[in-house]
């Protein structure tokens, strides 16, 4: 069996190596895809060097079926199809106590914080399973994890019909953001300076604007006219774009932080001050976003074919990083249960 590891200095390392069979409480996934996000960007690039364990088998945006199960799962079958939501809290923390266990003080984030989806036979504990419907491509099926973050990010923003929204930044997460917004009622503008980006984006419907070309202000005050957008949402990870981003805000709009940014960045204060902004991040998910992110993906509102740029084997992730980073792809899957 197979499985793909970050072993530090930006290596990875394609390997042998034995499954475990699940213990009490753990299933064993078959994994069919795992998709790669800037995360794992970030894992590969050593930003998290001081908090992964090496070797590291990461991912966790997934899809497979269940191999085999612990002792004492009730309620699911081998065969079945499934995703993780790969978060695993304490429940004793403050912020469990609060409710808020998905931004658990002592999080473990599966696929990071502890071996992740990129093997052929992957341990979880059950709890952490989400079905699949059987009817859905389990192809399709590895974008539930990005486009739950999506879900949450829009819900969390606090967007309603008819509100003006303004994405920054393209990527897979920005386009996902585009189309549940869209779908919750919001008229979308998406800023990113790539031009073949921006393509794909008009392709699935969105207006785009790039920054290099006209004057993002000017251009949101005019579709505005004059009052700014209501919600911002930040998911470029460009400093220059925090900068900029409360610009684009209306009076007592709202700017979501979506983006993992590595280092502190600027922002405008007096921006914030003078149109009593909201600034609020977003991180991860709960149970019921990824619930709706499954039926966005079944019913067609989020255009996977479209988002899903290539699948590659296991042996050409290295190189699958390599057109991320260069900005050549979308999303990119791995074909974990192909195993070559």
């Amino acid at each position: 069996m197979l499985s793909v590891s970050y072993v530090g200095e930006q290596r990875l390392e394609v390997k042998e190596y034995e499954p475990k069979p699940p213990a009490a409480g753990e299933v064993q996934i078959a994994v069919a895809y795992n998709g790669l996000c800037g995360t794992d960007m970030h894992i590969l690039h050593g930003n998290m060097d001081a908090r992964v364990q090496l070797p590291l088998t990461f991912g966790h945006e997934m899809s497979g079926t269940i191999s085999a199960l612990g002792n004492g799962v009730d309620g699911w079958n081998v065969g079945d199809h499934v995703t993780v939501m790969p978060l695993w809290w304490d429940n004793t923390c403050p912020a469990c106590l609060a409710g808020n266990q998905h931004i658990c003080q002592n999080l473990d984030f599966i696929g990071i914080d502890s071996p992740g989806a990129l093997q052929g036979k992957w341990n979880v504990p059950a709890e952490t399973l989400v079905a699949l419907p059987p009817e859905l491509r389990l192809d399709h099926a590895a974008l539930v994890e990005p486009a739950a973050v999506a879900v949450h990010d829009v819900r969390r923003s606090g967007l309603v019909p008819g509100d003006k929204a303004v994405i920054i930044g393209g990527g897979p997460i920005g386009v996902l953001i585009a189309s549940v917004a869209r779908e919750f009622g919001a008229e979308v503008a998406v800023i990113e300076i790539d031009a073949g980006r921006r393509a794909q984006i008009e392709a699935l419907g969105f207006t785009t604007i790039s920054p290099l070309e006209v004057d993002q202000v000017a251009w949101v005050n005019e579709w505005t006219a004059d009052a700014g957008a209501d919600v911002v949402f930040e998911v470029s990870g460009a400093a220059a774009a925090v900068l900029g981003a409360t610009d684009l805000a209306k009076v007592r709009g709202t700017l979501v932080v979506v983006a993992i940014h590595p280092t502190p960045r600027e922002i405008n204060l007096q921006r914030v001050f003078w149109r009593e902004l909201t600034i609020m991040g977003a991180r991860v998910y709960q149970r019921t976003d990824f619930e709706k992110a499954i039926e966005l993906i079944d019913s067609g509102v989020i255009p996977a074919e479209l988002l899903i740029t290539r699948i590659v084997p296991l042996s050409q992730t290295s190189e699958a990083f390599a057109d991320l980073a260069a900005g050549k792809a979308m999303k990119i899957l791995v074909d974990v249960a192909g195993q070559k």
